[in-house]
């Protein structure tokens, strides 16, 4: 079949043999561990340090542990994989890097903040389609305290954060996809599209994300044909409770309504007593969310078709102290039943 056809429209790939999510296993810090979907998560983390040295040590650590737990459920080795895809926030993606190291999987490092793990589930489906691999791991993690003194301030200085602020996930999200298995199948991915919508405040992530999350989602429903009426459920990455209220009236002006089922992990993942501001990001969010919360209604029977949308903002703290504007991707997979 020549591969021409498996794209749609513009920027959507439809692919002919769906791969298989066969196991999916997600970690997550204390604080997220006491929020409203904790009984969703494999594993909850005692305290942000996981034992090691650092907190890029824990974030590393966990994210090798998820990868070794989700092949444990399916009785898989690290020598089963061809491929291991997976990225997270800190300079050079070390995190991964450094459990790349230890997993010894043939390894591709990703890039693409906060949009990373849905990212990963795109090529990793393209690399299964296309008769490249026949199992592929697509992972990611984020440590809130690991970002904090990237990106903004050290957290001993006790900063305040202003009310547009989101809360980076401690967690990791590892999932395994198959050409041949049971459980939801990843049948579309969008690929999105660098977009700037001129906002220079690393302290509202959800304003600067938003315009690529419209832009994405409008052109996964021109290629497709398909609009919201059509999923069961639609989820952003990290918008949290700022961004999703801008996307939904930025949809509203495209003439789609999301009022009816759509929603955005990082509003699902807290609860407001938690002091999280406007919610919850990272590259973390989504992953985990979407490999215990969202993937666990699936295969309940609550949820038969979903649109994920996984969003990322594309700083540094150089390009931030340079005045630089905020450009932000997203990326989409839809998954079924």
């Amino acid at each position: 079949m020549s591969q021409t056809l498996k794209r749609v429209g513009q920027r959507t790939v439809q692919f002919s043999n769906p791969p298989c999510i066969i196991s999916t296993a997600t970690i997550v810090g204390p604080k997220e561990g006491e929020g409203p979907l904790a009984h969703t998560f494999d594993k909850v983390m005692e305290d942000t340090y996981y034992g090691q040295k650092s907190w890029e040590k824990a974030e590393s650590k966990i994210l090798e542990e998820s990868v070794q737990m989700a092949l444990q459920k399916v009785n898989l080795s690290l020598q089963d994989i061809d491929y291991l895809l997976a990225g997270d926030l800190i300079n050079q993606i070390i995190c991964c890097n450094f459990a790349a190291r230890t997993l010894g999987i043939p390894f591709f490092g990703l890039y693409g903040a906060c949009s990373t793990m849905y990212e990963g589930l795109a090529l990793g489906a393209m690399l299964i389609d296309g008769g490249f691999a026949s199992k592929v791991v697509a992972a990611t993690c984020s440590h809130h305290n690991t970002s904090e003194r990237q990106y903004r301030y050290p957290t001993e200085l006790g900063s305040q954060r202003p009310m547009t602020a989101q809360w980076t996930i401690t967690g990791a999200g590892a999932f395994v996809l198959a050409s041949e298995g049971t459980g939801p199948r990843i049948t579309h991915a969008t690929v999105g599209k660098v977009v700037d919508a001129g906002v220079k405040d690393p302290f509202d992530m959800g304003a600067a994300m938003a315009p690529a999350a419209l832009d994405t989602l409008v052109n996964h429903f021109k290629d497709t044909g398909r609009g919201p009426q059509d999923y069961d459920l639609i989820v952003t990455g990290d918008l949290a409770s700022v961004g999703r209220s801008v996307l939904i009236q930025l949809a509203q002006q495209q003439g789609y309504d999301l009022s009816q089922n759509y929603t955005d992990c990082g509003v699902l993942i807290f609860d407001p007593s938690q002091d999280t501001h406007a919610g919850g990001s990272g590259c973390a969010c989504i992953a985990v969310v979407t490999g215990g919360y969202i993937l666990n209604q699936m295969k309940a029977g609550k949820l038969r078709r979903i649109l994920g949308i996984a969003t990322g903002a594309l700083l540094s703290p150089l390009s931030v102290q340079q005045g630089e504007s905020i450009p932000g991707i997203a990326h989409a997979v839809a998954i079924e039943l």
